[in-house]
């Protein structure tokens, strides 16, 4: 399981978001992803993989659908982790419940001095900074938004303390 938790402000409105995203073990592809508010409530977008039943289930406040589970796929997070695995391949495809993901690989960066693999993922004009060597941490994001583009930027620990990511809009 991996969990996300977003604070919005400064030039975007101050909002929480928080994805919650259950992973398989070994393929890093999605069995339910969760968005809300993390106030504790319902979340407001859910999505359910049940291979059981066959059945993808979307909902988003009371409406819900259903429809075939045919393939694998991923969820934001979970194709974000899907990512530190993926190593040298100049392109690969993968799915999201809203449509294909093109993954393209860029030339090799740093990112606060430390070696990078950058990907850039199509819909959506994501970068993606991933760790080089061992163990493939997510160094950088920078997402386009309507507002803007917003960064994720991991923070290097200090001595005694754990390493942080921080959000903010560019």
């Amino acid at each position: 399981m991996a969990r996300v938790q977003t604070d919005f402000a400064g030039v975007l409105p101050e909002l929480r978001r928080v994805q919650t995203s259950r992973l398989h073990p070994r393929h890093l592809t999605s069995l339910s992803y969760a968005e809300g508010d993390g106030r504790g409530g319902r979340a407001t977008f859910e999505t359910t993989f049940d291979r059981k039943t066959g059945l993808i289930t979307l909902r988003q406040g009371k409406e819900e659908a259903t429809v075939p589970l045919t393939t694998e796929y991923h969820d934001p997070v979970s194709l974000l982790l899907w990512l530190r695995g993926l190593g040298e391949e100049d392109r690969a495809t993968t799915r999201l419940t809203g449509g294909q993901v093109l993954v393209q690989r860029l030339p090799d960066a740093e990112v606060n001095d430390v070696p990078a693999r950058a990907y850039f993922l199509r819909p959506g004009g994501a970068y993606v900074y991933v760790e080089r060597d061992s163990p493939h941490r997510l160094l950088r994001l920078i997402q386009p938004t309507d507002f803007g583009p917003v960064e994720a930027l991991l923070q290097p620990a200090r001595k005694g303390q754990p390493e942080r990511r921080r959000r903010r809009a560019s």
